[in-house]
């Protein structure tokens, strides 16, 4: 019989985060699948428990996935988690995710505790929709090349950061998406846990360049869209007609978008291009 794959959340920091249902399927797996053997072992012996653990951490996560499902096919029930919150976000544990779903292995998520959702609700930007990006690349150009990509994106923005690159990164925030509000969560349920919120401008002068983060960025107040359709409104009718020309719409379709572009009826627009 095949095995079954937990994904298990471990807390963030507060030990005391950690679910009554993560404690029963830690007992009751065969193996433990961690991404840092020592670290789990802490929580593992704080909770009275002892298992067999495998080391899967990025460097490793193709080769030791490989040995996970094999073990998974003999029968064994294996767990999967992470230094801190949930495998797989930010954190090793997609890798072998994906292979257990080519295999036809069950998955089974143990919900619990995510730094980025629970930065996000006590962020006070909208939740309705958000985007989560993650770490941004440590290399300068790259970062900044995300970031500029990112920038008329409306949706509030999710971003981890580590202390030692947090304050070039909000630097570059503060050039690149200009003096947005943000909202920086640090340590989050751990003694130190502090919520920095205000003005990127403002936030730079006031954060110690401390522990773990997350930055929640408010959306842009306007769209690449809505900002494409400002730029042609400032062409003139002619040059707005071809812009649409060279898309390949038809006269009857150009005037339609060129009057919903620029607010008025399209009887106005109409007249302008009578007999054109």
């Amino acid at each position: 019989m095949i095995g079954k794959l937990y994904v298990v959340a471990t807390p963030i920091g507060n030990l005391d985060d950690i679910t009554l249902r993560a404690i029963k399927v830690l007992k009751d797996v065969d193996i433990i699948a961690a991404e840092d053997t020592r670290h789990t072992l802490k929580l593992l012996n704080s909770l009275e428990i002892s298992k067999p653990l495998i080391s899967y951490y990025k460097e490793n996560e193709k080769t030791k996935s490989d040995i996970i499902i094999k073990k998974l096919k003999d029968g064994k029930n294996i767990a999967i988690v992470s230094d801190a919150g949930t495998p797989g976000i930010s954190d090793p544990g997609e890798e072998v995710i994906k292979k257990a779903i080519e295999e036809n292995i069950e998955i089974i998520p143990i919900p619990g505790a995510c730094a980025a959702i629970n930065a996000l609700i006590t962020s006070g930007f909208s939740t309705k929709e958000f985007v989560f990006i993650g770490f941004l690349s440590a290399k300068a150009n790259e970062k900044r090349a995300k970031l500029k990509e990112i920038k008329y994106e409306t949706r509030t923005l999710i971003i981890y950061e580590a202390p030692h690159k947090l304050e070039t990164t909000l630097k570059d925030m503060l050039n690149i998406l200009g003096d947005r509000n943000v909202s920086i969560a640090r340590e989050i349920t751990k003694i130190h846990e502090e919520f920095i919120r205000g003005k990127l401008s403002e936030v730079i002068n006031k954060i110690e360049y401390r522990g773990e983060c997350v930055i929640i960025i408010e959306g842009s107040s306007i769209s690449k869209e809505d900002l494409n359709i400002e730029n042609l409104c400032a062409l003139s009718l002619e040059k707005h007609y071809e812009y649409y020309e060279k898309q390949g719409l038809d006269k009857k379709d150009i005037i339609k978008q060129i009057a919903k572009d620029r607010k008025v009826n399209k009887n106005e627009i109409y007249k302008e291009f009578l007999g054109k």
